[in-house]
């Protein structure tokens, strides 16, 4: 009987992450959508500590932060499309910087015919048909435009929504004991998933912005898009740390055509990652985020290989929104103890 348990145990997992992978493409907007309505009433609840703001109705004050949210999003892809174009055309300009580079590191290792860009160039990446991986990149630009539009909507209609779920749950707990302990539950968890999810966006928004003075005082370009993809980037663990940095310090290399420069920003902008990963975060979220280090790399492997980047960036808000709803409930909360880093859920 236990194997057979276990045997149905495991084709419903299997059956649920097949359905998972099948449906990244409805899920994702759906699931972002979600995650950003929790930002977006944490927000409007902070807004209240605003003086003028603080006597505004809760309707207005979701309009307002929802509004800000819609113009957001417009920025964003505006900033990917725009950065996408510029990059293309400034890349003829880095080769007499790479070929400077090339030069000097084939002098640095004893290279008698020391490669030059041209050459290198010639050997790597003339190989490769350009056309093939330009479509994609445009085509990938016209799905994230789309997805991004199906996220506003979508948490336009949850936050229309939210207003009159409390009303629906009621009438469909007839108990009034059962329904009191179901709101008080629900009340409690969406503080927490919001609390936490908006204290990290906060995070990693200070993240970019000292990243993006970083790169400013540097003089590295297209500045902005690299503090908003290091923002982004920042919600993947341990990896995103590596990349957010990797991607500005290699075009500040080939910008400048200097090891010095490019071990500048690799210096300053480590050190910001270090400060907000091991000062400022874990002095902000207190106990809404306390992932076991072994969770947070299975929920890494488990969405990244699902749905990707999206799915990387999505694993920690998504499985530490699951450890707080197992932590509020008595069944289930010994799961919750288990993911914990220190059993302190």
């Amino acid at each position: 009987m236990p194997l057979a348990s276990l045997a149905y145990s495991l084709a419903i997992a299997l059956m649920i992450g097949w359905l998972l992978w099948l449906g990244q493409t409805l899920l994702l907007p759906i699931l972002a959508a979600i995650i950003s309505v929790y930002v977006l009433i944490a927000a409007a609840q902070a807004m209240r500590n605003v003086p003028l703001l603080g006597r505004a109705p809760s309707w207005l004050l979701r309009l307002f932060v929802l509004a800000g949210f819609t113009i957001g999003v417009a920025l964003l892809f505006t900033l990917i499309v725009t950065t996408f174009a510029r990059v293309v055309a400034a890349i003829p300009g880095y080769e007499a910087n790479l070929d400077t580079v090339i030069g000097r590191g084939a002098a640095w290792l004893g290279f008698e015919d020391q490669p030059t860009w041209a050459r290198l160039r010639e050997a790597t990446f003339d190989q490769i048909d350009t056309g093939r991986l330009v479509t994609p990149l445009v085509n990938s630009l016209r799905g994230l435009g789309g997805s991004l539009f199906l996220i506003v909507l979508y948490a336009s209609f949850f936050l229309a929504e939210r207003a009159r779920f409390g009303t629906k749950l009621t009438r469909a707990i007839g108990d009034p004991d059962d329904r009191a302990k179901t709101l008080e539950v629900m009340a409690r968890i969406n503080e927490r998933i919001g609390e936490y999810l908006l204290v990290k966006t906060f995070v990693n928004a200070v993240l970019g912005l000292v990243s993006f003075i970083i790169m400013w005082a540097i003089g590295i370009e297209f500045a902005i898009f690299w503090a908003v993809l290091i923002g982004f980037l920042n919600y993947i663990p341990y990896v995103g740390s590596l990349l957010g940095v990797a991607f500005p310090v290699l075009l500040c290399l080939a910008q400048f055509g200097s090891f010095a420069m490019a071990g500048l920003s690799l210096a300053t902008l480590t050190a910001a990652q270090v400060y907000v990963g091991s000062v400022l975060e874990p002095r902000l979220m207190g106990r809404t985020f306390n992932l076991s280090p072994f969770v947070v790399l299975l929920a890494l492997a488990f969405w990244g290989s699902l749905w990707g980047i999206p799915g990387a960036i999505l694993s920690v808000p998504l499985t530490a929104s699951l450890v707080i709803v197992l932590a509020e409930i008595r069944i289930t909360r010994p799961f919750a103890v288990m993911m914990s880093a220190n059993g302190k859920v």
